[in-house]
């Protein structure tokens, strides 16, 4: 005994120079001399507990009470452990359990109202989780472990949260902890697994879904995962051949067969969406390859393929200055020679765009040859002539006389080359000299019908004419 009582007393004063391995081996020589001392366990779980050694400590205060079951530091000390375990229904016993021995004891009522914390943000967690709000789930593990720092349910919780918010370092670091600790814990495999799965490192996601499954045959979450990962992996590689082989209607309904797979999985979700727009592209329907594509850069704002995807959609609909804020977004991100053009040839579209269009005015293919050029004019010309409506409203003969002249202005520029390069190539005329506002419309038209007076309207009945040629 009094052999016992010395390793004590060593255990004591190593426990308060704060060397608590050298405090635990005295009271462990305590204990192996004298093995019914209540207070040797006592001491002992005080020494594990600054070690971090929770549940050792519970076993050495469920110890020290067996032993004597009035030892209220060995009730708390048990409480405080199945606090820190997150085990707070236990703990809230053993903290009733010191206030029936002492109900003045201030640290027990204490603790007591910390263990409730606990059981409340674990509740509100799991309704939280329900609802998907992970960030609420977050903030309620961060609380519930101020209160037990070594549960490692609350970190697990937090992980899979930290993990479907899309905050994998965060998730992968806390995952990484607890398996450094204990490297079978089947919860920490699964969420490093939940990790590489929605980064989209499906394969070697399916790698720690199946170790979490061998630690834990019946772990539901990992089961889910793994089917939903295989699964996926196979339907988007089944849409990529199908793609590859031209067979654009099939890689559709297997892309959207994919994307009905995991909501979850953003990053994946987002590369299914602009593998879809591109299969919707190429079956020209560009409003839903547009669409596609906005929702893979709402899962991923990053996602650049998906930026240039759109633009080109955006292009190939005419709206520029869509397709000038994708390149924009584009080029900010990533300054290549090649994104740098495609913003350059977007913006010459878009300034393009906001001039007359002489194509159209002409009624031609920009693609026109000289004599179709020709053609067109001559047609235009006589059908907005001012003479041929001489005797229709005011009103009418404005608007006829604007579209004549502008049949002009289009055929001036078209029917020039250099002009017409410049105007293709998206150049300011004006800047070139060229002031539209100054030519005569009625001057082309003689030009072109050949000499003064070379031909007349006549009429012909009401409302018809024909051509007279000098």
């Amino acid at each position: 005994m009094k052999e016992a009582e010395s390793f004590k007393e060593q255990g004591n004063a190593y426990y308060a120079k704060k060397d608590y391995n050298e405090a635990y081996n005295y009271y462990t020589k305590a204990i192996d001399t004298c093995p019914n001392n209540a207070s040797y366990y006592g001491n002992r779980a005080a020494t594990l507990m600054m070690l971090g050694r929770f549940r050792e400590a519970l076993g050495d205060a469920q110890q020290s009470v067996r032993l004597d079951d009035s030892f209220v530091r060995g009730h708390l000390r048990e409480g405080k452990c199945h606090l820190s375990l997150g085990n707070a229904m236990a703990a809230s016993r053993c903290f009733q359990r010191v206030l029936e021995l002492d109900h003045k004891n201030t640290q027990a009522q204490q603790e007591l109202k910390n263990a409730s914390t606990v059981l409340e943000y674990e509740k509100i967690a799991e309704v939280d989780f329900e609802k998907r709000d992970f960030r609420k789930v977050v903030f309620c593990m961060d609380r519930a472990l101020e209160f037990a720092p070594a549960c490692h349910r609350f970190k697990i919780l937090k992980a899979e949260c930290l993990a479907l918010l899309g905050r994998y370092p965060e998730a992968q670091s806390v995952a990484s902890d607890i398996l450094r600790m204990d490297s079978t814990n089947a919860d920490a495999l699964y969420v490093r697994g939940l990790c590489l799965y929605y980064e989209d490192c499906i394969e070697k996601a399916v790698q720690f879904f199946i170790q979490a499954l061998r630690m834990a045959p019946d772990h539901e979450k990992a089961c889910l995962a793994c089917r939903n990962a295989k699964a996926l992996k196979a339907k988007k590689e089944d849409g990529n051949k199908a793609f590859k082989e031209g067979n654009y209607k099939l890689a559709y309904e297997l892309y959207t067969e994919a994307l009905g797979i995991d909501p979850n999985n953003i990053k994946t979700n987002a590369k299914l969406y602009c593998n879809r727009g591109t299969v919707n592209s190429k079956l020209r329907k560009l409003e839903e390859a547009i669409d596609d594509c906005t929702n893979a850069v709402k899962l991923d704002e990053t996602y650049i393929k998906a930026y240039l995807r759109r633009a080109q959609c955006y292009m190939d609909t005419e709206q520029y200055e869509d397709a000038v804020r994708d390149y924009e977004k584009v080029y900010q991100t990533e300054k290549t020679k090649e994104h740098k053009q495609l913003l350059k040839n977007a913006q010459v579209e878009l300034k393009k765009s906001k001039r007359k269009d002489y194509y159209k005015i002409l009624g031609v293919d920009k693609n026109a040859s000289e004599d179709e050029i020709k053609k067109a004019y001559r047609k235009r010309a006589l059908m907005h002539h001012p003479d041929r409506h001489s005797g229709a409203s005011a009103e009418v003969q404005k608007e006829e006389e604007k579209k004549f002249k502008e049949v002009g202005e289009a055929f001036t520029i078209l029917s020039d080359p250099k002009k017409k390069a410049r105007y293709d190539s998206g150049q300011d005329l004006e800047e070139d000299g060229l002031n539209m506002g100054d030519f005569d419309a009625n001057n082309i038209f003689k030009a072109f019908f050949g000499g003064p007076g070379g031909f007349s309207f006549e009429a012909s009945g009401p409302g018809n004419f024909f051509f007279q040629f000098g």
